[in-house]
């Protein structure tokens, strides 16, 4: 089922689709899962179904620029009705605003996921590293802030670790997808890594490209460029870590769940001397059980 579909669906079923949504697209963490409480899977589903939705306008399929535009913009202005206490033009769209009215969840973390997407379409070079963590706050931080509404641990403490943790798990991606992603956008050749810092190592697009396209093998300065980015990010990901003690019962595990999944992927791409061309981690049953087990013991 496609997700223009999905909008149009009846919304008796629009909550299990969104289920089904999220988990087959989130793969190496974890998205509702049995481990979190049974009454947050629905809410916490629609939530990743309205970003993975947006997400996929930016990205997939054969869409101009214009008609990504349009479909995004369509979701700010079904959020603008929202907002207004009017009726929504959809289905999908009045299950979620029933849920964010129920759990009483902000609005804004939804606009900022559907700029960050609208970004994807239109820029795809990053100057510095502080434009790259601007982009994760609204790609990514968005989502751990709206995940503490509805487990009513939105203090201003929490919200500063949930961020650290969402811009880790963002800017792990970005270096686990630089093939994926240099291929997006209509051919421009979407790049997530600092401009600066690429120079800094000697490291042009053409290297990039040629890692790609398999013509040439990644040499030590790569090797090195990546390392200096798993250590910053390693960092990052533990600056954000005591939400993971701090979250009691169910929600703290699954918070220890996706911090040990991202603690895998860094450890799984310093394993291949950061050569994600050749050899993109994904995480296997062994990882999992190796993930389970520091979530479970806290380590």
């Amino acid at each position: 089922m496609t997700n223009v579909q999905l909008l149009k669906t009846s919304s008796n079923s629009i909550v299990k689709q969104s289920v089904t949504l999220a988990n087959n697209h989130y793969e190496n963490f974890p998205v509702g899962s049995v481990f979190l409480p049974k009454d947050l899977r629905q809410p916490i589903s629609l939530i990743y179904s309205f970003a993975r939705q947006a997400d996929d306008f930016a990205d997939e399929g054969e869409l101009s620029t214009q008609q990504r535009l349009a479909l995004l913009n369509d979701f700010r202005d079904e959020l603008d009705l929202l907002n207004a206490y009017i009726k929504p033009k959809t289905d999908f769209f009045s299950s979620l605003g029933a849920m964010i009215k129920a759990r009483k969840l902000p609005y804004q973390p939804f606009y900022d996921l559907i700029d960050a997407f609208s970004q994807d379409i239109s820029k795809t070079r990053y100057a510095n590293y502080d434009e790259i963590l601007d982009y994760c706050t609204r790609s990514a931080n968005p989502i751990g802030r709206l995940m503490l509404h509805l487990y009513a641990q939105s203090s201003a403490s929490n919200i500063k670790l949930s961020d650290n943790i969402c811009s880790a798990l963002q800017i792990i991606n970005f270096l686990q997808d630089i093939a994926i992603d240099f291929k997006k956008n209509d051919g421009k050749q979407r790049i997530y890594m600092s401009q600066e810092e690429m120079a800094t190592f000697a490291i042009t697009e053409q290297h990039i490209k040629a890692y790609v396209e398999g013509s040439k093998i990644i040499d030590e300065n790569w090797q090195q460029f990546m390392l200096f980015n798993l250590n910053r990010v390693k960092h990052l990901l533990n600056t954000g870590k005591p939400l993971g003690r701090i979250l009691t019962g169910r929600i703290g595990f699954e918070m220890r769940l996706i911090i040990a999944g991202g603690e895998r992927i860094i450890h799984k791409i310093n394993a291949v001397n950061g050569d994600v061309f050749r050899h993109r981690p994904t995480l296997q049953h062994t990882d999992w059980l190796i993930i389970f087990f520091k979530a479970l013991f806290r380590i």
